[in-house]
């Protein structure tokens, strides 16, 4: 095979498939209910974080979680990962 052809055939692959790089706690459909503000600047208080939470789906829930747990991911969000961690991450 071309080299130019599996370079390019990597490239329209990344592409298509872009979103999936990306993580739950990237995802503003899956952080916005935990934000008073669209610019998601404002967590909500704990009582309403709590009820976020409790209302998502279990999948994007162990999503979330997982990448709380990964140093790397969770850097960028540490004090929403913060608050996961004291609800324990569970219902």
């Amino acid at each position: 095979m071309n080299i130019k052809t599996i370079c390019l055939g990597a490239l329209a692959l990344a592409m298509v498939s872009g979103t999936a790089f990306a993580g739950a706690l990237d995802s503003p459909d899956n952080m916005a209910p935990f934000f008073t503000d669209s610019g998601m600047k404002t967590m909500k208080p704990k009582t309403e974080f709590k009820a976020a939470w409790d209302s998502m789906a279990k999948d994007k829930q162990d999503s979330m979680m997982k990448e709380c747990q990964d140093a790397a991911m969770s850097k960028p969000h540490a004090e929403f990962c913060a608050n996961l961690q004291a609800l324990g991450g569970a219902n």
